[in-house]
């Protein structure tokens, strides 16, 4: 993919935004843990102006598929390397069955996210850990939807149409 200037700094004004705006609502609600956030911000955000708005959908429902994935897993006990397997496979298949294929990376990042970091090797996350963990990929995603519109909006305003039917 070659990236032009003006798609440089417009990916580089997304990303920045991004940042800007996690920190604020971390800032006005208190939340700190912002980390997964912030990844799946930026995991949503296209350098590429024409594939921004569909690949952002994508990769949302890819996000999606690897948190349910995810939780699904969690239910049969500690991520190790059987469940961890398990919900890689059920991420891609819930992918290729959602026609999300284009964001499978983003979906096992999400996978990672939720289930691997948590304190400890020993013990299972919980649930509270988890659930907020989802929720912050859940909200990240949609911040990134809501960038890409918003610049893609304001750059690419759609034409006007005008009813001019008699009816």
């Amino acid at each position: 993919m070659k990236v032009k200037t003006n798609q440089l700094l417009l990916y580089i004004a997304k990303c920045v935004s991004g940042g800007i705006i996690v920190f604020i609502l971390s800032y006005i609600t208190g939340f700190t843990d912002i980390s997964w956030c912030l990844i799946s911000v930026v995991l949503v955000l296209s350098p590429d102006s024409k594939e921004a708005l569909p690949l952002a959908f994508t990769r949302i429902k890819a996000n999606l598929a690897g948190s349910a994935a995810s939780l699904l897993c969690l239910l049969l006990g500690m991520p190790n390397l059987y469940t961890l397997t398990l919900a890689f496979v059920m991420a891609i298949s819930f992918c290729y069955l959602f026609k999300a294929m284009a964001g499978s990376r983003s979906s096992l990042a999400a996978v990672i996210i939720i289930m691997l970091h948590h304190d400890g090797l020993t013990s299972l996350p919980s649930w509270e850990t988890v659930l907020e963990r989802v929720l912050s990929v859940i909200i990240g995603c949609s911040l990134g939807l809501l960038i890409t519109l918003l610049f893609h909006r304001r750059l690419n305003p759609a034409p006007v149409e005008i009813d001019v039917s008699n009816d």
